[in-house]
């Protein structure tokens, strides 16, 4: 109930005839969701009409993307005064893609292992206090971002490579809406409170059943020969590897002390905020499609 007292004292605050300012939308846990749909919406359109026109166009997006990501993690690790060798993993963020692209999985794992040497040698010559800590760092900003761009090239390079990078793209979307409509509204369970306390078992429930859902009708639509169980089959694995994402993302940013990696995307956060469970998705997606439907 609101005291006298607090009326008396709303009306001071706001001139006769002036209205409330406007609050934004805000969703239970506090997003902005009218502006993280728009934003998703408008990511999802870049997607779909540079893949659908020319493919390698969307492999020039993705790099962007991957280099804005790998951008925000060493910025990141700068933060806490750890210093990622820059040129050897930019190089090998926008070489690795173009690699798998054009000479298959034997080029990919080339590029990232000559990625890591590469920073392995160039940060010998600013001494040996913290070289450990600094090629660990770049090491794992390779493995987690030049490895992944090099895993959606691979999954590019069919004839169907189109649709390939939607049923990836899609059912990790599905996974991140299904769990974050669940989780709001039903989750009362938390799955990793020290890691990620908003996560529950309810949201990764509701996961699960829009990744399998997605995953087995886009399977059979879009894959010749494909069936709904590989469909099925798929969004499950990708349930669990986006929400490992998630939590891995999340284990990072605790560790730095920082609430989110960036700021680039209105409502979401930053890119990594949204690479985040594609990162983890990408390899398995690949080697699924790769078992059931092989090129």
């Amino acid at each position: 109930m609101t005291s006298s007292h607090g009326a008396s004292g709303a009306s001071a605050e706001t001139p006769p005839g002036a209205s409330e300012p406007e609050e934004k939308p805000q969703s239970r846990t506090g997003r902005n969701l009218p502006l993280a749909i728009g934003v998703g919406a408008g990511l999802g359109a870049l997607v779909l009409v540079s893949l659908y026109t020319v493919k390698e166009i969307f492999l020039a997006v993705m790099i962007v993307f991957l280099f804005l990501g790998m951008r925000e993690l060493t910025e990141a690790f700068k933060s806490r005064d750890i210093r990622v060798p820059f040129i050897p993993v930019a190089t090998g963020m926008v070489g690795t893609p173009v690699v798998a692209y054009v000479w298959g999985p034997t080029a990919t794992v080339a590029a990232v292992s000559l990625t890591v040497l590469a920073l392995l040698m160039t940060r010998m010559t600013e001494g040996s206090a913290g070289y450990v800590r600094d090629v660990a760092a770049g090491s794992f900003v390779a493995g987690y971002l030049v490895l992944m761009g090099g895993i959606v090239a691979l999954l590019m390079r069919p004839d169907d490579g189109d649709h390939r990078i939607v049923i990836f793209i899609a059912t990790t979307v599905a996974s991140d809406i299904g769990g974050y409509f669940a989780g709001s509204f039903l989750g009362k369970h938390k799955l990793a409170p020290t890691i990620s306390p908003k996560k529950t078992w309810e949201g990764v429930t509701g996961s699960a059943i829009t990744c399998m859902a997605v995953g087995g009708w886009l399977v059979w639509w879009l894959l010749d020969g494909g069936q709904v169980w590989q469909g099925v089959i798929i969004g499950l694995a990708a349930v669990v590897t986006a929400t490992a994402g998630d939590l891995v993302e999340s284990m990072v940013k605790r560790d730095l002390g920082i609430k989110d990696l960036g700021t680039l995307l209105p409502g979401h956060g930053g890119v990594m905020d949204r690479l985040d469970s594609l990162v983890a998705t990408a390899p398995v997606v690949w080697l699924l499609l790769e078992l059931f439907l092989p090129t």
